[in-house]
């Protein structure tokens, strides 16, 4: 029995591997190679403007451009290279917490069944109106930030072929970690499937699934998405969907909950060096996913905009 498990996880690790490294390797390369073109500094010289109306400096656009386009990483070192204040550092943070890795987090969410305008809508808005909110607040924070031990690699490539590999590199690394967390992580969900105790699981997380109104069967998916992310965690994600017979109303509800607060731990702990409290910045993600997800619940079900039918995939 345990061989049997073993060997469906790793077919489904694998299957689900090659689908989402069709969407991450393509846009890797892609946004790679566009660092080293104009599109990108127009970029930041067209969200100049609007930074200044959150309290933050133009040069603030670099990281949250990279951020989104790219991910965590690619923000932060970014916001190393840079001189901001404490107050600009935490509300940068606060703002690529909610909204980073924009385009490949975007399109597993699709994957699992979850429409395009919903997350866009969610992760930009969140970002926009908590970076304004804390600029309304917080009076202090204006001292330079001194950042950790962690510094910003340079970018050492300097011709066409030498920016297109290291483009390659960055894809295939991003693919091979990938499938280093899905494949293994695939073999004990169906391990732990085959034995029964993610039943038992969702018969506890329950509770917190219905508070949140969502069915039990949702307990997977949350779970999955809070601990390793919406891009290492979609793989789980998309098979709970897909055997659990989770609503389209539910599994909405779960990415609108994760897109607030996913990899709450790594996501939350990797801002470390730059020398801002964690702990408001886990709150902070933690108290609007809840409390967006119980607004959102409650508004869909007074006027029945999302009917709980079931998700189907290609």
């Amino acid at each position: 029995m345990l061989f049997q498990s073993c060997k469906t996880g790793l077919l489904v690790g694998l299957k689900t591997t090659w689908t989402l490294g069709k969407i991450i390797f393509p846009v890797t390369l892609i946004v790679s190679v566009l660092q080293y073109t104009p599109v990108l500094p127009g970029l930041i010289k067209l969200l100049t403007p609007v930074m200044k109306l959150i309290g933050l400096s133009g040069d603030a656009a670099i990281p949250l451009v990279l951020g989104n386009m790219l991910n965590l990483y690619a923000g932060i070192g970014a916001i190393l290279s840079l001189d901001f204040s404490v107050k600009e550092v935490f509300i940068l943070a606060v703002m690529m917490s909610f909204s980073h890795n924009l385009f490949i987090e975007s399109g597993v969410a699709m994957k699992a069944g979850v429409k395009l305008w919903i997350i866009l809508v969610t992760r930009l808005g969140l970002a926009f109106v908590s970076a304004t909110v804390i600029n309304l607040v917080w009076q202090g924070g204006g001292e330079p930030a001194k950042y950790g031990f962690f510094e910003a690699q340079p970018d050492h490539a300097a011709t066409g072929v030498g920016i297109f590999l290291e483009g390659l590199e960055k894809a295939g690394i991003g693919i091979f970690q990938l499938a280093l967390i899905v494949i293994p992580l695939m073999v004990v969900i169906q391990i732990l499937k085959d034995l029964r105790w993610l039943q038992k699981f969702s018969k506890i997380m329950a509770p917190v699934t219905r508070s949140l109104g969502m069915q039990e069967n949702t307990s997977t998916t949350m779970a999955a998405g809070l601990i390793f992310g919406l891009a290492y965690g979609a793989g789980v994600m998309i098979q709970a969907v897909k055997e659990d017979g989770v609503s389209k109303k539910d599994i909405t509800l779960a990415f609108i909950f994760l897109v607030a607060c996913h990899a709450v731990v790594e996501d939350t702990l990797i801002f470390v060096p730059l020398g801002i409290p964690i702990w408001p910045l886990f709150v902070i993600r933690l108290g609007v996913a809840v409390l967006l997800t119980l607004t959102v619940g409650a508004v869909w079900k007074r006027s029945g905009l999302v009917k709980g039918k079931e998700v189907t995939y290609e």
